[in-house]
């Protein structure tokens, strides 16, 4: 379970973030100023800072600047600032990413996810082969099999199927799949995901009409079952 670190000291603010940070898996601790913050990430080892640039005590860019020099872990600035100075100076002394109040949750959560892969990448983390059941992803060569028998699927088919094979077993949204592969500025809607899954289940599924794989959760979304 990946770690994360809240920095903020607008109560609403953390607490709605919180929400919907541990709903998408993730452990969450908060900080509601810098100094507390410095103490946290540096005990605690998160796997990414959010962080405000306005903080009581110490503020945000100079949080940052601390971190950097003593931990590497990804930063993603908040701030109710619109110049492009403080977004370039965030930037400069080490932050990843950077949003600006007010943002949308899909668009926060699109940006957290994007830079956890980012890290895990850099790391060398990235597993060769994914399979859940008879289901299998060869990553290196973009290739889908089911039973020892290469699949022929479209790009995002593929990129659909991975995500359900790093998850097996856990029940997603329509909305939670749109976001982590279509992104939060697809201006499509959920039919996407209903029409994907259709066409994974042709593929993956003896009988596409009573699939035992890719399974809908009646009232949630999918699930994907070995």
């Amino acid at each position: 379970m990946k770690r994360i670190l809240v920095v903020d000291d607008e109560p609403t603010l953390v607490a709605t973030v919180k929400y919907n940070l541990e709903r998408e898996g993730y452990s969450v601790t908060t900080a509601a100023d810098g100094e507390t913050a410095l103490s946290y990430a540096r005990e605690k080892r998160p796997d990414l800072v959010i962080l405000d640039v306005m903080l009581p005590v110490i503020d945000g860019f100079e949080v940052c600047r601390l971190l950097r020099r003593d931990v590497s872990v990804p930063i993603l600035m908040l701030t109710a600032k619109t110049e492009e100075v403080d977004r370039v100076v965030g930037l400069e002394i080490g932050a990843d990413d950077y949003v600006t109040k007010p943002f949308s949750m899909r668009e926060l959560m699109a940006r957290v996810r994007a830079l956890l892969r980012r890290s895990k990448a850099e790391t060398g983390e990235q597993p060769e082969t994914l399979s859940c059941g008879d289901v299998a992803i060869d990553l290196r060569r973009h290739e889908a099999s089911r039973g020892g028998e290469v699949l022929s699927l479209k790009p995002k088919e593929l990129e659909l199927l991975a995500f359900f094979l790093r998850n097996c077993g856990r029940a997603f949204t329509r909305e939670q799949l749109l976001d982590q592969i279509w992104g939060y500025d697809f201006v499509g809607g959920t039919r996407t995901v209903d029409v994907h899954v259709s066409w994974l289940r042709q593929k993956i599924e003896d009988e596409p009409a009573k699939p035992t794989r890719l399974i809908t959760v009646r009232g949630t979304g999918y699930r994907f079952d070995g």
